[in-house]
Order: C-alpha cells, then sequence, then structure tokens
C-alpha cells in the first residue's frame, strides 16, 4: 500500500488550499479514508475522516465549517479542502488508511499558514 500526499505550501491566513492523497496497492473503495496533522513537537490529531463512499464524514471541531473532506473512487484519491486557514493550521498533513489490520501513512504534506 503506497499513499502519496500533495498539495501543501505556503499560504495567507483566509487562504485555501485543496490536499491531495493519491493511494494505490489497494482496493480504494473499500476502506474509509482519513487525513490526520501533526504539530511540530506534538502528536497527531485526526482531522477529518470519509467511509468508502463518501457519503458518511466525520470532523475535528477545530476544523468544523472551514475543511471538507471528499474522494473520489474512479482516481483512488482522497481530497482535503481546507478553507478560512489560520496560523494554527500550520502542521504536516498525512492520509492514512487501515489495511489487513494495520495501519498505512504517507510521508505527508506541510501546509504554513503565515502572513
Amino acid at each position: 500500500v503506497q499513499l502519496v500526499e500533495s498539495g501543501g505550501g505556503l499560504v495567507q491566513p483566509g487562504g485555501s488550499l485543496t490536499l491531495s492523497c493519491v493511494a494505490s496497492g489497494l482496493n480504494f473503495d473499500h476502506h474509509h479514508m482519513k487525513w490526520y496533522r501533526q504539530f511540530p513537537g506534538k502528536g497527531r490529531e485526526m482531522v477529518a475522516t470519509t467511509n468508502q463512499l463518501g457519503n458518511s464524514k466525520d470532523y475535528a471541531d477545530s476544523v468544523k465549517g472551514r475543511f471538507t473532506i471528499s474522494r473520489d473512487n474512479t482516481r483512488n484519491t482522497v481530497y482535503l479542502q481546507m478553507n478560512n486557514l489560520k496560523p494554527e493550521d500550520t502542521a504536516g498533513y498525512y492520509c492514512t488508511t487501515l489495511f489487513v489490520g494495520r495501519d498505512f501513512w504517507g510521508r505527508g504534506t506541510q501546509v504554513t499558514v503565515s502572513s
């Protein structure tokens, strides 16, 4: 299983970014997908999750109303649309999925929100 994130970068407060995560090595539409983030020197926290069909989603309270998770099962891709970004959203963002009892992670993409 391989997960490859992209789309991070430097953005001003109030700006937007869309992250992508392309998965391979698994039947993508059989798996829940999740986005996590990690702040410097801290553990990872869940940001958003989606079920196999993309019709059930969950978000961390800190991002509700600003972030949207979606997926395109024809492209084996999960997205994280991030609007109204704040400096406290600065972190490494990772996608992850559970496969045969083990969590798989991508290498992450850095999001920096700063003026």
